[in-house]
């Protein structure tokens, strides 16, 4: 009996399927950033317990967030109700069913809509085996007993003691591995494919800047067309990356201008965001992405701002510039080991986009981008570690958020042949 125990113990850690790094899962937050109305937020719709019921949606601003408009729409029935969600003021919409929503997002003139489940867990179907066997081994040992105080020779007390101690190590054993199986689908979940791989064709890319050739220190608007790679259809089951549908990272070519943003999604397939550059150049643009059952991929693309150069501080959610202390080990990093670098920070750093800081770097043609977050050590100094494809000098910029606001610490590193 051990044995086979044993053994199934086994065939369960193999046959565990491996956790998804960003699948949403039911009685969790769903937190979405979204860069709207001049300011960097994040939007969190809270766990449904239950259906009928309130949902609860809360904003975070870095540091502040305008008052949000809120419109809920079923897809099922076409259910719609309304509200409104400001800092330290949650919204309750009343959802009467599980399945896809869409929570349309106003503020400043701009509009973002962000589709949704709402899941409620079922619970795990291997409590019926742990609750009933405990329970039919706890008849079982109550029987043993009462068989051996009736019984002199015992041997049929044995043989139901034995049944129910097995009874209890099955129950105990499915209590320890229950992490490890697989769970049921929760109600509301979509509904996933049996018969094929998983994993869906590369996303195509059109990006643009209304108007065409926007002016330097006016105001303009930068989309991010996507299409599939099979169909030429729309892209529209983007899944959540690091706490947001799209990153977008802009550049300008000599690396005075940096934005790290959050388009807002206007239709399916189509990411937007305002933005204001202050010189007139050429722009680099990559967008950082996930498609639901695939990996990540980085998008590229440019655009040319004309005009002169003007000295306005621009409007859109640029992060405050800081001189931090910037210390990098080995001093001179070699291409294709890991390096590390340490970054000091002016404040206590707070989560944004799930982690306490990052880090990109651009080549210096614009050719290379890299993204990493800090290692998780918490401290007054941020920790990354990177690794330098090739030699080169590198354009690189730490972020991390405090109660003041998000700061950018740009720095520079030579890469040696």
């Amino acid at each position: 009996m051990i044995r086979l125990l044993f053994l199934v113990g086994l065939l369960l850690v193999a046959l565990a399927s491996p956790a998804a790094a960003h699948t949403v899962k039911a009685g969790a937050d769903l937190r979405v950033a979204q860069t709207i109305a001049g300011a960097e937020l994040t939007l969190v719709i809270k766990a449904t317990t239950r259906v009928p019921g309130p949902l609860r949606v809360e904003v975070v601003g870095f540091p502040t967030a305008p008052e949000l408009g809120l419109r809920l729409r079923s897809m099922t029935d076409g259910r719609v109700v309304q509200g409104s969600v400001a800092p330290g003021r949650p919204a309750e919409l009343r959802v009467e069913e599980t399945g896809p929503h869409e929570l349309t997002v106003s503020a400043g003139g701009e509009t973002s809509v962000i589709p949704f489940r709402v899941l409620v867990d079922r619970g795990s179907g291997w409590e019926f085996l742990i609750y009933g066997g405990l329970f039919v081994a706890g008849l079982l040992l109550v029987g043993g007993l009462l068989t051996g105080a009736f019984n002199r020779r015992g041997r049929s007390a044995f043989v139901v003691t034995a049944v129910a101690a097995a009874g209890v190590a099955v129950a105990a054993l499915i209590v320890v591995m229950e992490p490890w199986l697989p769970a049921g689908a929760p109600d509301g979940a979509e509904p996933r494919p049996t018969d094929s791989a998983l994993g869906r064709p590369y996303i195509q890319r059109v990006v643009s800047t209304i108007p065409v050739r926007p002016a330097a220190g006016e105001e303009f608007v930068a989309r991010v067309e996507l299409f599939d790679g099979s169909t030429g259809r729309p892209v529209d089951d983007l899944a959540l990356h690091h706490e947001a549908m799209a990153h977008l990272v802009v550049t300008s070519e000599d690396g005075r201008y940096f934005r790290h943003v959050h388009p807002l999604r206007t239709a399916p397939g189509r990411m937007e965001v305002r933005l204001r550059a202050d010189r007139p150049g050429r722009y680099l643009a990559y967008v950082e992405l996930e498609r639901t059952d695939s990996g990540g991929q980085l998008l590229t693309g440019e655009f040319t701002v004309t005009g002169t150069a003007t000295s306005t501080d621009p409007p859109d959610p640029a992060p405050r510039q800081a001189a931090g202390t910037v210390t990098v080990t080995p001093s001179v990093p070699q291409a294709g080991r890991a390096a590390t670098i340490e970054v000091a920070t002016n404040g206590t750093p707070r989560p944004w986009l799930g982690m306490a800081g990052h880090l990109i770097v651009r080549g210096q043609d614009g050719g290379f981008l890299g993204h990493v977050h800090e290692r998780g050590t918490p401290s007054s100094r941020l920790r990354f570690t990177f690794s330098f494809p090739a030699p080169g000098r590198y354009l690189a910029w730490a972020q991390y958020a405090t109660e003041r606001g998000i700061t950018t610490v740009p720095f520079t590193v030579e890469v040696p042949r």
